[in-house]
């Protein structure tokens, strides 16, 4: 990948007014666009995880044939928070 080029959105004024517009005190542009672009590479790295999570556990009910109703499994999630919640207010 070529490191030199960079993003359009630099160069579209209009873009650049309305991102200086919401800096925080301190805060570049290039900090933002930076600190963006990394939330987003985290972000589809973190989806293409969900993704193939989500395939292995497909794979693995259709070997087994043990499938799982989604009210049992918001039920199971809801005794969890509701436990976690009991343990943090005491």
């Amino acid at each position: 990948m070529n490191e030199t080029v960079k993003p359009a959105v630099i160069d579209d004024e209009e873009f650049h007014a309305a991102a200086e517009s919401v800096l925080r005190e301190g805060e570049t542009v290039a900090d933002l666009i930076d600190r963006s672009a990394r939330a987003e590479v985290e972000y589809r790295r973190v989806q293409a995880d969900f993704v193939t999570k989500g395939l292995v556990g497909l794979e693995e009910a259709e070997r087994t044939g043990v499938w799982y109703d989604a009210e049992e499994v918001h039920a199971e999630l809801r005794a969890k928070l509701e436990k976690k919640k009991a343990e943090l207010s005491q």
